[in-house]
């Protein structure tokens, strides 16, 4: 699964990498631990160019109208094309969540469990898949909400977690994001583990647990 990510790119390298035309949020800064519940960026296509915005991670779909229901924050890209939650969305919904490394905790010998960060190792940028909705509430509120895509753990995170992002490469996310692909089946090939080559992992300290921790000391290597 994915439950806490990075970001750490400026403003200004985040839109020239993505090529991204417009920017939606007025105080951006890079984080280095967020976590479901918190407002995250997002990437989508608005038929002219990419787009940069602000989405809730955790998504909270038109049929989930208990006050008390939990926000979805991962889907499973094996089935997404097939639950009722996911399906439409999967056609005209994407997103690309941009990140530069995302948090797991890997089991320890002694029965604690020790967080790593797992990153590119060029340290490059990559975009996560996403699906995003946007509703009106009871009290006449839009609200834009997300869920990151989860596939099998390649060779590299097999032995932290059994679940990882789904991470897609640039001409990849190309196509995520085009708007004139409207139909799962032509986006579905993209939702697998990606190479082992491009990731590494190292521990970092438990103080990312709690994602009031959000600054560089969260990405140090122990």
């Amino acid at each position: 699964m994915c439950g806490r990510y990075t970001i750490t790119l400026s403003l200004e390298e985040l839109m020239l990498f993505y090529h991204i035309a417009e920017s939606r949020i007025p105080h951006y800064r890079p984080r280095y631990n967020l976590g479901p519940g918190q407002g995250i960026p997002a990437i989508v296509h608005d038929g002219t160019g990419n787009r940069l915005g602000e989405l809730s991670w955790g998504l909270t779909p038109s049929w989930m109208t208990t006050p008390s229901a939990k926000p979805i924050i991962n889907a499973r890209a094996e089935s997404v094309h097939e639950k009722p939650a996911f399906r439409e969305l999967v056609a005209t919904n994407r997103c690309l969540i941009p990140a530069d490394g995302f948090y797991e905790w890997q089991s320890q010998s002694d029965g604690t469990k020790q967080p790593m960060r797992i990153v590119r190792k060029d340290r490059r940028p990559f975009g996560m898949a996403a699906l995003f909705e946007t509703r009106v509430n009871e009290q006449g509120k839009r609200m834009s909400s997300c869920v990151i895509l989860t596939t099998a753990a390649n060779a590299v995170m097999a032995p932290i977690h059994h679940r990882m992002p789904v991470i897609l490469e640039a001409q990849e996310a190309e196509h995520w994001l085009d708007r004139t692909v409207n139909h799962p089946q032509q986006v579905l090939s993209l939702l697998r583990p990606c190479s082992d080559e491009w990731l590494e992992a190292y521990p970092v300290e438990r103080r990312v647990g709690q994602t009031k921790n959000d600054d560089p000391a969260c990405i140090e290597p122990i």
